[in-house]
């Protein structure tokens, strides 16, 4: 069952036991492994949500994230060339105006996703509001502070972390977290509407054959779908 959004006021301490430290390590040395084939190749990269917070369970998804792609083909190139064989590749947009993005599953809860569009600020800023945390922050075993799909924030201590709703709290939690307000009350917004009206879907799911491209598959999906192509023509010069 998806977590809710919280709407309690008072600030939990949640104290991890040796189990909980060490499914965070083994997670967390996995997105290393992923995130550190990508930097050899210099394309930089994020991890985001509970695996930079913190906060993992058994069911935590690796999603590492490559803001500024060089080109689909040399992300999927480089892993290749990694020995990390791709499950499947799928093309998401999650609503008609959010940007495009593309995702290599490499395994079940373990993607490298990646935009095939530039993303507005409060689509970049959305990877901080959750946690994200770079190859180096991972290696330097630092946790970040971010929100969790029951509009927690997670701030991360000694023996675990501390978690506060931050709805009634927008304007000082983009502050903490570096975000605009913007960000905060967009993600707040979709995350209490999906409490209330349950999940709907994406915008579109497309799984890619074996003989096609992101870029292919974008063009078709722009000349086919107004909404995709209008949110391509959102940042042309």
């Amino acid at each position: 069952m998806a977590k809710k959004p919280a709407k309690r006021a008072e600030r939990i301490e949640v104290v991890y036991s040796e189990k909980r430290w060490k499914l965070l390590k083994e997670q967390r040395e996995k997105t290393v492994e992923m995130m550190r084939v990508l930097e050899n190749a210099h394309i930089f990269s994020i991890v985001h949500g509970s695996i930079a917070r913190g906060d993992v369970s058994a069911k935590s998804d690796i999603d590492v994230f490559v803001p500024d792609p060089p080109s689909s083909f040399i992300i999927e190139t480089t892993l290749d060339n990694a020995g990390l064989s791709v499950n499947k590749r799928l093309i998401v947009q999650a609503t008609p105006s959010y940007a495009v993005k593309g995702y290599i599953e490499l395994e079940p809860r373990h993607t490298v996703s990646f935009p095939l569009m530039k993303l507005r600020r409060t689509e970049r800023e959305f990877y901080r509001f959750g946690g994200e945390a770079t190859l180096q922050t991972l290696q330097s075993n630092v946790r970040v502070a971010g929100v969790d799909k029951r509009l927690m924030l997670i701030e991360p201590t000694s023996k675990g972390h501390v978690e506060s709703t931050i709805v009634g709290r927008e304007a000082s939690i983009s502050k903490t977290l570096h975000v605009s307000v913007d960000t905060v009350l967009d993600r707040v917004h979709a995350l209490l509407r999906r409490d209330k009206v349950g999940r709907t879907g994406v915008f579109i799911k497309r799984e890619l054959a074996s003989d096609e491209t992101f870029e292919m598959v974008l063009k078709q999906l722009g000349d086919q779908n107004p909404a995709v192509r209008r949110r391509l023509r959102l940042f042309e010069k």
